[in-house]
C-alpha cells in the first residue's frame, strides 16, 4: 500500500502523474509555469526518476525483509510507534491526495460498469472473506477483529503499480482506489462493526473520526496542494510513492515486533488466515467480474484490486481503537501488518505470471 503511480512510458498516451517524463513537453495541470525540464537536466532528471521508481517497485522485498528483521529484532522497529505511525500513514495518504485531478473523478463517468463491479468487490467479498475465514479458524477474539478490520479496508494504492506491472487497466486501478479509499470513511467503520461487533467491542464512531483523520484531510489536502501549489506537487511527485513504500514498511515493522512473541506463538494459524483472506480476494475479484462479461485485462485489474488491501489503515485503526488498556498492545493490528507483506508478495507474483501472459487481443498491442 502506497501512493503513486507507474507511467506507461516516456511521452506515453494518458496522463503520468510523475512529471517530466516528457523533455520539453508543457504540463498543462501545473499551469503556465509547468514546463517540463530544460533539455541539459533531462538525463540526470531520468536517471533520478528511474532510481526511484525501480526502488519503488521493490516494496514487496521492503515489507518483507523489514517484517522478519522486526521478528528477529524487534528492538529495531518498536521505538516507532503511537502518533509516529499515525502521522506516517497520514503522509502516505497525502501522497496519494498530491496524484489526485479532477481528471480521476471525470474518468468514473467513462467507465462506470467496471469500476462499479470493482468497488462492489472489493466491499463485499474482502469483508465476507475476513469474517469467514476467521471463522473458519476460530481465530482467537483480537486477531479475528483484526482480519476482519483489514477485510473492511478500502483497496491498497499499491494496486496500481502491481496492475501497471500485469499490464492491466491502470486507469481503471486508479480510479477503483480512489472511489474505495473515499467511500472507506463510511464503509470501513460500518462494515467493521457489524462483522467484528459480534467478536469484540467496535468503537464505529471513533473508527468513522479516525478514519476521516487519516484518510479524508490528508486526501483533500493532496487535492488542495495541485490546485493551489502545483510547482510542490511537481517536486514532490517523483519521491511520494518510495516515501510511501518506506512509511508502510514502518509501520509493518513496528507492529510485528511490538507482538513479535504473540506472533511467534500463533504463526501458523495467523499466516493461513492471512494467506486464505488474500487468496479469496484475488481469486473472487477476478471470477466475480469474468461472471459480469469483463475481459481478460478488466478482469485482472479488478483481482488486483480487490485482493490487495489498505492494510497501514488496518493497522493504524487497530493501534487506536482495539489495544489493550493495560499493555496498550494491539493484537488486532497483528494481522494487519501481516496483510500487507502478503498481498504485495501474491500481487507480484500474479503481476510476473500475467505480464509474461497478455490476453490474446494484446499480443499485437491491443487491449482486450
Amino acid at each position: 500500500m502506497f501512493a503513486g503511480r507507474m507511467p506507461a512510458g516516456p511521452c506515453s498516451q494518458g496522463r503520468s502523474l510523475i512529471r517530466g517524463d516528457c523533455p520539453g513537453r508543457f504540463d498543462r495541470s501545473l499551469g503556465n509555469r509547468g514546463f517540463e525540464f530544460p533539455l541539459d537536466g533531462v538525463a540526470r532528471v531520468a536517471q533520478i526518476r528511474g532510481v526511484l521508481n525501480r526502488l519503488t517497485n521493490l516494496f514487496p522485498v521492503w515489507v518483507s525483509l523489514g517484517a522478519v528483521l522486526a521478528l528477529i529484532e524487534p528492538a529495531w522497529f518498536t521505538w516507532f510507534e503511537g502518533q509516529a505511525i499515525t502521522w506516517t500513514l497520514a503522509i502516505v495518504m497525502l501522497g496519494m491526495g498530491i496524484t489526485l485531478h479532477v481528471d480521476d473523478f471525470k474518468a468514473v463517468g467513462r467507465m462506470p460498469k467496471a469500476v462499479a463491479i470493482g468497488f462492489v468487490g472489493q466491499y463485499t467479498i474482502m469483508p465476507a472473506a475476513g469474517w469467514g475465514v476467521a471463522k473458519a479458524l476460530d481465530l482467537p477474539p483480537q486477531f479475528a477483529a483484526g482480519l476482519i478490520l483489514v477485510a473492511c479496508c478500502p483497496g491498497g494504492t499499491a494496486s496500481n503499480v502491481v496492475t501497471f506491472l500485469a499490464r492491466g487497466n491502470v486507469p481503471l486501478s486508479v480510479v477503483m482506489t480512489m472511489c474505495s479509499t473515499f467511500a472507506a470513511v463510511f464503509m470501513t467503520p460500518f462494515l467493521t462493526k457489524w462483522l467484528a461487533g459480534t467478536v469484540v467491542p467496535v468503537d464505529a464512531a471513533g473508527l468513522f473520526m479516525s478514519t476521516v483523520q487519516v484518510v479524508l484531510l490528508p486526501l483533500v489536502l493532496g487535492l488542495v496542494l495541485v490546485r493551489f501549489s502545483p510547482r510542490f506537487v511537481k517536486f514532490a511527485l517523483p519521491a511520494a510513492p518510495l516515501v510511501s513504500v518506506l512509511g508502510v514498511t514502518m509501520i509493518v515493522a513496528s507492529i510485528i515486533g511490538t507482538s513479535a512473541p504473540q506472533i511467534r506463538g500463533s504463526a501458523g494459524q495467523l499466516v493461513l488466515a492471512v494467506f486464505l483472506l488474500h487468496a479469496v480476494g484475488f481469486l473472487f475479484g477476478y471470477l466475480f467480474a469474468r461472471a459480469l462479461g469483463q475481459g481478460v485485462t478488466t478482469c485482472r485489474t479488478v483481482s488486483i484490486e480487490v485482493g490487495m488491501q489498505n492494510s497501514g489503515l488496518g493497522a493504524v485503526l487497530a493501534k487506536k481503537h482495539f489495544a489493550d488498556a493495560v499493555t496498550g498492545v494491539s493484537l488486532a493490528a497483528v494481522p494487519c501488518a501481516i496483510s500487507s507483506v502478503f498481498h504485495s508478495v501474491i500481487g507480484s507474483v500474479l503481476a510476473g505470471i500475467w505480464r509474461l501472459r497478455p490476453p490474446p487481443g494484446e499480443r499485437d498491442g491491443g487491449r482486450n
